[in-house]
């Protein structure tokens, strides 16, 4: 006599292997679910490092003294900012150029930094030329002027910008007299960024009314002021990155380039202790990994 399954039996396993499948798939679905929500902090995380780092990048060459907060157009000092203050602006070294080029023999660089104070003209009413020994302004030309897309240049070019040179050393600094006010260079002593062109491989020059009445043996050149902005309101927005402008050829933010640093941020904030300056940033998923959305948050200290 042949045995087999009777039909509670088969019945019985039928319900036990749907239940075994249930509990399955839910199994599936929660490590399904675990893997998008690992694999979007991970890309949150990921981008919202690279942000912070370029963003630090660019801040580490900051002339100190220049940076401000603003919000729309009224500005103050970075260390007076508050919630409301949403935009980060300053004027950058330009590194890029600093850094020079090897002549066979040595590294040179673009603009050494410092003016030889035994040998200037101080008498010319029109301009005042200043030895910087040690610097090749042609190399330091040509990458400025690669960097700005050709818009800004230290040979005596019609419809050219000009770099400006920054003097260290002042007793005190008024973050106002940077351009920030839309007023450019101020042709007072209290102004502190000076229109300068390059009348030999090692010799500035500064022209026209804005000149200062003392020169100091050290100094920055500067060819861009940068802005970091929240573009669009509300708890969704870019972060931008606005570059290729001069105040002190009158100038805002909006008269230069800009580059989207990353898409879906919820919160940018910013605080100066010292001359420490601490940035939040969080970005948001945007319910790009399922029916949810949730946010990753980093700070970054740049000295």
């Amino acid at each position: 006599m042949k045995k087999a399954f009777t039909m509670i039996e088969l019945v019985m396993v039928i319900v036990v292997m749907g239940i075994v499948a249930s509990i399955g798939a839910d199994i599936i679905a929660n490590l399904y679910n675990n893997y998008l929500k690992t694999r979007s902090i991970n890309r949150l995380q990921a981008q919202t490092e690279a942000v912070l780092d370029q963003v630090a990048k660019r801040l580490k060459y900051r002339i100190k003294d220049s940076v401000i907060a603003k919000k729309v157009n009224a500005f103050v000092a970075l260390p007076d900012a508050t919630e409301n203050h949403n935009i980060i602006e300053w004027i950058g070294k330009s590194n890029e150029s600093f850094l020079g080029e090897h002549n066979g023999t040595r590294v040179v660089p673009g603009w050494s930094g410092f003016i030889d104070l035994h040998n200037f003209n101080e008498t010319n009413s029109s301009a005042k030329t200043l030895k910087t020994n040690g610097s090749n302004l042609n190399y330091a030309n040509n990458i400025i002027s690669a960097l700005s897309y050709g818009s800004v240049d230290l040979n005596k070019t019609s419809n050219k910008q000009r770099p400006a040179i920054i003097f260290k050393g002042k007793d005190s600094y008024n973050v106002s007299n940077y351009g920030w006010s839309g007023n450019g260079a101020v042709a007072t002593d209290g102004n502190y960024t000076y229109k300068v062109v390059m009348s030999n491989t090692d010799t500035l020059e500064i022209n026209g009314t804005t000149m200062p009445n003392t020169i100091y043996e050290q100094y920055d050149l500067a060819w861009s002021a940068y802005a970091i902005v929240p573009v669009s309101t509300g708890n969704d927005f870019n972060i931008t990155l606005f570059y290729n402008y001069q105040p002190w050829e009158n100038e805002n933010y909006t008269d230069g380039n800009s580059s989207v640093l990353i898409e879906h941020a919820s919160t940018f904030r910013f605080t100066q202790i010292g001359e420490t300056i601490r940035i939040k940033l969080c970005i948001n998923d945007d319910n790009r990994s399922g029916d949810y959305n949730f946010a990753f948050c980093k700070e970054k200290v740049v000295f």
